[in-house]
């Protein structure tokens, strides 16, 4: 087969309209090639489009001047954490400001909305900011899901919004779907969270009864070593470390995790360590178990 006419340079790195091309001397019969990738109506892209930046990317295009990606598009812009099945939506979600009409078509999930958000930019695309963002996932995420999204917000390594942010996003957000839920997954909202697993095991610890941990807690050891904890029960000397798969893969890493953890457990300290493949009620009987050799009681 024949290979395709090299398109203009101006059209080879980025998604580009229809229109645009037609108006570059590129032909129909060329926009047609399987070549070109067509993740929108009248979008053509000579470049992957397999990605949430890229499908975004890809839809800005053409994308209308009132409206912003948000929902789970615009949370995975912004590095909240979600459920998987829902990171691998291929659909981007729109939403028509000053209630405009909601944008429809094949590989868009278009919403409507007559409320003031704060817009900002996220690599050039027009996203809610995040606290706007996080209440948009009220009406389709779980209270955990949800929880684990906003202590993103507040959390590490850098803090995306702030409590008082948060107070002003849900205030706009009034009557909308998912507010009972938002307002529940507020109260439980924590700082200084580093990641979507430790935000569900607190939640899981904390329904369980147990005393709430500190959240990446500096503790200092006998043996001059000052380290941070993940999820620390400082009273009884208690700590549950997520494990990721660097800690296995990283020889640098696993050495230094080794020392830190004789020097924990010298200084009295129960380790629990946790990996993705622990229950949330394995996690839970263990901790249980800790505490209770520690003196605590129910």
């Amino acid at each position: 087969m024949r290979p395709p006419r090299p398109l203009p340079e101006q059209l080879r790195s980025a998604p580009f309209v229809v229109a645009l091309a037609l108006d570059a001397g590129v032909s129909r019969r060329r926009l047609r090639h399987d070549a070109l990738a067509r993740p929108f109506h009248g979008v053509r892209s000579a470049t992957a489009v397999d990605t949430v930046e890229s499908r975004a990317v890809a839809y800005a295009a053409a994308m209308a001047g009132d409206h912003v990606f948000s929902h789970a598009t615009a949370a995975l812009l912004h590095g909240m954490p979600l459920p998987l099945a829902v990171e691998r939506e291929v659909r981007v979600h729109v939403t028509a400001l000053a209630q405009g009409r909601a944008p429809r078509g094949r590989g868009v999930i278009g919403h409507s909305t007559r409320a003031e958000p704060v817009v900002t930019a996220v690599r050039g695309l027009a996203v809610l900011g995040p606290a706007d963002t996080w209440c948009s996932l009220a009406g389709m995420l779980s209270l955990d899901d949800l929880v684990a999204a906003g202590d993103r917000l507040v959390g590490l390594p850098v803090p995306l919004s702030s409590f008082e942010l948060i107070d002003e996003a849900i205030v706009r957000h009034g009557r909308r779907p998912g507010r009972a839920r938002l307002r529940l997954a507020r109260a439980q909202l924590r700082a200084n969270s580093y990641s979507r697993r430790e935000s569900l095991a607190r939640l899981s610890l904390v329904r369980a009864g147990l005393p709430e941990p500190e959240l990446v807690a500096i503790l200092h050891l006998r043996s001059g070593r000052s380290t941070k904890g993940d999820l620390v029960f400082r009273r009884h000397r208690v700590l549950v470390e997520y494990d990721g798969d660097q800690h296995r893969t990283d020889d640098r890493q696993w050495a230094t995790d080794v020392s830190r953890l004789n020097d924990l457990v010298a200084d009295g300290w129960i380790v629990i360590r946790m990996t993705k493949r622990m229950s949330r009620a394995e996690l839970v009987a263990r901790v249980i178990r800790a505490l209770e050799d520690r003196g605590w009681r129910p």
